[in-house]
């Protein structure tokens, strides 16, 4: 028997039974496993790989926002790897430097087969510093200079490349006729500091060197390193802030920059996160992105390191040059560079995502966000203002290693203080932007975007912000070093501008020399000064050193009356000055009257003979007798600030020619209608002294160390302008490429063109404003801890502020007049296009 469907039946049961239907219903397959987890690290790197097969596969719009990215970041990279070679650039230009130099710290040898004489002859063209050396040798094995084959013979002079090129150029027409020697051969470049260095070795005769004020002997060339040697803590600290502020810009434009594009990124992330992915993998393949367009960042940045690298090697800047072997970044920093602006651009990415809410339906971005917390904005700076402020009074007072250490204090208070203001800055732009209410349309659509993103403005002028506050606070740090570092001279250029110091044999050369200055195009007046020796006639002392001397100085009443007060001078007349104390002026508190040397009087006789030595003779005298005529001035400081006592006689009391071993000052009186007067005047001196010991009298002077790191500082800023400043174009012209089909919808329903460009202007100006306010204040703040590190009083350069703030707004200028012709082309038709 048979049931239903040919099925059989139960025993005892009169229906085919819904046991018979659930014996034959097949059971659930089992379910599949589940996929083994990949480990942390295997699946980071997933997704890293992810995110960057979508920079390159994402369409035109990804490749837009790696290139973006990558522009950006290459262009930070290229500043650091220029900072990087700041060390090897420093130790390559030290190295030649003190393996030229001619002097030393020893006893200078005696004249041998080994040796060779030299005497320093720099000298200026123009704004141009020349150095030089002119040379003899003592025997047949003499030390040559770096760079050259040999001592240069009599007449010849080995020169530098520059210099070469300058002496062949029409501009160095006049300087020609300052070298009367044959040009056997061009120095190397390990005998110079720089490729553009001006250098010359010229050889002399051993005769020459008599009209040498300065010669001296050598056995070997070089000199041992002392650049090691401390700095004044203030020039220090000058440095240490000058690398903070010129650093910092570079390092946020970096970090700005991984953010590229990060609207259009986000809205792409939000179709992955449709089709499976979690919000963790997400973040990962939005970092990916980012990776990938730093490591192409630093390929961009390498490249056009190498490119500029050419450029800038050979180049000369404020009088420093460097080859382009030496522009050769340090491998720790290097290395540093490439782990840590990927790793930058990563961390970066990820903490601006963790505050963007990505779901499969869209990116929560156009909601009012969350208020920004000002607490932490705050203790930034302050954690700066705690750093810097116990080293008021007290920096560099330690030894070198507590030097060592507050150095490294006084930067990370820098930096801290300089991120904490930038860090405000995006408070302050939403802080104040939120109270702005109604207006014209421009105002209300520039308004409006900046209360949706007002973080994305902050950002395009953050690096402006903390370059201005940083210059402001080196610039009131640098009023003050400069001042430190500038002294007197006593020199009065006003009275003379050049001086010429030289050996003569007798009064007749110098006599001659004289007139030769005279005669120099461009000279007014020659103040000719001949000075010799003189001593006691009637000494009794036995050793020659115990014997009293003094001075004799012969030269005209104009002269004359440069060197001492002198009520009236006519030829004939002589004089008995007395030096007054080293702390004490020519006034009335000294008793001219009274000669400091008791045998300087008049009627008394003096001796005028002197050995080689410089010791006077006690055999055969040459005396000569004080006119009982001869008067009591005051002395004054001459055109070089120097004082000068003994006998003054005019040429008609004391025949010049009878000095034995005089030296010869000529002080000129310049036309300055007269163009290259200077340049005539050294010319000339070339025939009087090989060595052309020809200066120029200057008011004040400032120290050397001072004078290279303005000018590195200079350099370093210049850098860093045109940086933020190209960096600012690429921001700007990012924004305006994610806003493109925004702008061509408005245009498309009537907005007018000009009131797009309105909205931008002021889109750009309320951050750049509210920016610069707070730079202010934040340079102030940082400028005032700095001179109270260095013990100085509080001082506002306010001209200087007001130009760094006029700079920073400058350039915000110039880069919305940039961006303008892009906005333009953005606002065609064609920006409806979508793919």
């Amino acid at each position: 028997m048979s049931g239903p469907k040919g099925g059989p039946t139960s025993p005892g049961d009169g229906t085919t039974g819904r046991a018979t239907l659930t014996a034959v219903r097949p059971s659930p397959p089992p379910p599949a496993p589940e996929p083994p987890r990949r480990p942390g690290i295997a699946r980071w790197a997933a997704d890293l790989a992810m995110g960057g097969r979508f920079a390159v596969s994402g369409g035109r719009e990804s490749w837009a926002r790696t290139i973006m990215t990558a522009v950006g970041v290459g262009l930070g990279v290229t500043l650091l790897l220029f900072a990087a070679s700041v060390p090897t650039m420093d130790a390559a230009r030290t190295e030649r430097s003190n393996a030229i130099a001619a002097f030393g710290f020893g006893e200078e040898p005696k004249p041998g087969p080994g040796t060779v004489h030299v005497a320093q002859a720099d000298t200026d063209f123009r704004d141009m510093d020349i150095s030089g050396m002119v040379m003899a040798p003592d025997g047949a094995r003499p030390p040559h200079p770096p760079g050259v084959s040999g001592v240069p013979d009599a007449g010849e002079m080995f020169v530098s490349p520059a210099l070469k090129k300058l002496l062949a150029s029409d501009e160095g027409k006049l300087l020609r006729d300052r070298f009367p020697y044959r040009i056997a051969g061009v120095i190397g470049d390990s005998g110079l500091s720089g490729p553009t260095e001006l250098r010359y070795y010229a050889g002399i005769t051993p005769k020459q060197f008599d009209s040498v004020p300065s010669g001296y002997h050598l056995n070997a060339w070089g000199a041992t390193d002392t650049s090691g040697d401390g700095l004044d803590p203030a020039l220090v600290l000058l440095v240490i802030v000058g690398c903070v502020v010129l650093l910092l810009p570079v390092l946020i434009f970096i970090a700005t920059a991984a953010r590229f594009g990060g609207e259009r990124r986000d809205r792409r992330l939000a179709a992955l996160r449709l089709v499976g992915a979690d919000i963790q993998m997400t973040r990962r393949i939005a970092a990916g992105e980012s990776l990938f367009g730093s490591v192409l960042g630093l390929a961009v940045g390498a490249a056009l390191f190498l490119l500029l690298r050419e450029g800038v090697g050979g180049a000369s800047m404020m009088n420093l040059s460097f080859f382009t072997s030496d522009i050769t970044p340090t491998l720790p920093l290097a290395l540093a560079i490439a782990l840590t602006v990927p790793a930058s651009a990563v961390a970066v990415t990820l903490i601006a995502l963790r505050a963007i809410a990505i779901e499969p339906l869209g990116v929560v971005r156009n909601a009012t966000p969350r208020r920004r917390r000002l607490w932490w904005r705050l203790l930034l700076p302050l954690l700066g203002v705690g750093m810097l402020a116990p080293l008021a009074g007290g920096f560099g007072a330690t030894s070198s290693g507590g030097g060592d250490l507050q150095a490294f204090q006084a930067a990370a208070g820098a930096v801290l203080l300089l991120i904490g203001t930038t860090a405000l800055l995006p408070w302050l732009v939403e802080s104040v932007v939120e109270r702005f209410g109604k207006g014209p349309v421009p105002w209300q659509l520039a308004t409006r975007r900046l209360q949706l993103s007002s973080g994305t403005a902050a950002r395009a002028v953050s690096g402006i912000t903390v370059a201005v506050a940083g210059a402001i606070a080196l610039q009131m740090l640098f009023a003050s070093v400069e001042a430190n570092s500038t002294e007197e001279t006593d020199q009065d250029p006003n009275r003379a501008q050049l001086i010429m110091n030289m050996n003569v044999d007798n009064g007749t050369q110098a006599r001659d020399a004289f007139d030769r200055l005279g005669a120099a195009k461009g000279v007014r007046s020659v103040l000719g000064v001949t000075q010799d020796s003189i001593s006691d006639a009637r000494s009794k002392a036995k050793d020659p050193a115990d014997i009293p001397t003094d001075s004799l100085t012969v030269a005209d009443c104009p002269a004359l009356r440069e060197l001492a007060h002198l009520k009236s001078c006519r030829d004939g007349d002589v004089f008995v000055i007395s030096e007054p104390p080293a702390d004490a002026e020519a006034d009335g508190a000294v008793d001219y009257s009274v000669p400091e040397t008791p045998f300087v009087k008049p009627g008394a006789q003096v001796n005028l003979s002197f050995d080689d030595e410089g010791m006077p003779t006690t055999g055969k005298q040459k005396l000569w007798t004080i006119p009982s005529s001869a008067t009591a001035a005051k002395p004054r400081k001459d055109p070089t600030g120097a004082y000068r006592s003994g006998v003054f006689a005019t040429p008609g009391a004391f025949d010049v020619t009878e000095l034995a071993d005089p030296q010869a000052v000529a002080m000129m009186r310049m036309d300055p209608k007269v163009p290259d007067a200077n340049e005539y005047v050294r010319n000339a001196s070339v025939g009087i002294d090989p060595a052309m010991d020809v200066i120029q009298l200057s008011g004040v002077s400032q120290s050397s160390e001072f004078q290279t790191i303005r000018n590195v500082l200079y350099i370093g800023a210049t850098a860093t302008l045109l940086l933020i400043g190209a960096s600012m174009i690429v921001t700007t012209l990012e924004q305006l490429r994610d806003r493109k089909r925004l702008l061509s919808v408005l245009v498309a329903f009537g907005t007018r063109r000009t009131t797009l460009s309105w909205s931008i202007l002021w889109q750009t100006a309320v951050p750049v404003v509210l920016g610069l306010a707070l730079s202010i204040a934040g340079g102030l703040a940082l400028g005032t801890l700095l001179l109270k590190m260095v013990g100085e009083g509080l001082a506002v350069d306010w001209t200087g502020l007001a130009m760094m703030t006029g700079i920073g707004a400058g350039v915000i200028v110039l880069v919305t007049l940039a961006s303008l012709p892009p906005l333009w082309r953005m606002m065609r038709p064609e920006g409806l296009r979508t793919e």
